[in-house]
């Protein structure tokens, strides 16, 4: 699977352990930032960055690391045909995947630990969407997306 990867300089040493760890497991990272540590980062850029990759198809998933994720989840999900989940646990994350069919995973560095980032990467990755009453979900969050309304 082709993964776009971003971190802020929270995230950077998560990231560095997550990307060997995709590696490691067949996938391909895509590095889109940042490098330096020493550099405080913003993030809004590095989410438009991975999450357009994904929504063009130049990456099937995308994850976001950030110091608790919730900010990168804000900006991610601002974004067409993203659907990024903050996922601090496996449950929530079987939930992201099964029935919000998740293309975005982000994690907070300062939340998780690494080992607990890659159960919760390893439980992204493999769980399938649902589809039927979720897909239904799905495509209703959709059109809320281009605007229309539900109501």
């Amino acid at each position: 699977m082709r993964i776009a990867i971003a971190a802020d300089h929270n995230g950077l040493a998560m990231k560095a352990h997550l990307i060997d760890w995709l590696t490691g497991h067949g996938h391909q990272a895509d590095d889109r930032g940042a490098t330096d540590g020493d550099e405080v980062v913003d993030y809004p850029p590095l989410c438009e960055d991975v999450c357009r990759r994904v929504a063009d198809g130049r990456a099937d998933r995308g994850i976001v690391v950030g110091g608790s994720g919730m900010g990168e989840t804000v900006a991610c999900n601002k974004l067409p045909l993203i659907r990024a989940s903050l996922c601090h646990d496996l449950f929530t994350t079987e939930i992201a995947r099964g029935n919000n069919d998740s293309n975005v995973l982000v994690l907070g560095a300062k939340i998780i630990s690494l080992d607990l980032a890659e159960q919760i990467l390893a439980t992204w990755l493999t769980t399938p969407f649902k589809g039927g009453r979720h897909r239904v979900r799905v495509d209703q969050i959709a059109a809320l997306e281009r605007g229309e309304t539900l109501l």
